[in-house]
């Protein structure tokens, strides 16, 4: 799977760990950074890897921050993007299987970095059940059109 990944300081630890494992299993991973813990502002990387995932250049996306909050709401406000924060295998598996989450938000400081990999290979290998779950999808896309008031 082609994954664009990022994080901000409070994720770039387990980003680095996570981004290693990824490749190992065979996926073709972008790294965007950050490359450091000085402080950076996550809404900056999670627009990039929100658009590489929207334009087609990632088949899904991976953001880490401190909690995963802060990566999900400015992911979230990239149309065509459906971001999810996870803290255990059920969320994981639920957030791709029923809500198509094309984007995997985790939190560096408040998961272990074992617990993100696992979370992150949940996510990816739980395919989308499709049924009941696209008529969702549809009026959540259909909510991305209308003017904010």
């Amino acid at each position: 799977m082609k994954l664009w990944v990022g994080s901000d300081h409070g994720g770039f630890k387990s980003k680095e760990k996570l981004v290693g494992v990824l490749r190992q299993e065979g996926h073709t991973v972008t790294d965007i950074g950050t490359f450091s813990e000085e402080s950076m502002d996550y809404p900056d990387i999670a627009k990039l890897v929100c658009l590489a995932v929207t334009g087609k250049k990632a088949d899904r996306g991976i953001l880490l921050c401190g909690t995963g909050i802060g990566m999900s709401i400015a992911a979230n406000k990239m149309k065509g993007i459906r971001a999810a924060v996870v803290w255990n295998k059920p969320t994981a598996s639920l957030a791709a299987r029923h809500n198509k989450a094309n984007v995997l938000c985790l939190g560096g400081r408040v998961l272990k970095p074992s617990t993100l990999i696992e979370l992150a290979r949940v996510w990816i290998r739980s395919p989308f059940e499709r049924g009941r779950h696209v008529r969702r999808i549809s009026k959540i896309t259909a909510l991305e059109t209308k003017k904010r008031g």
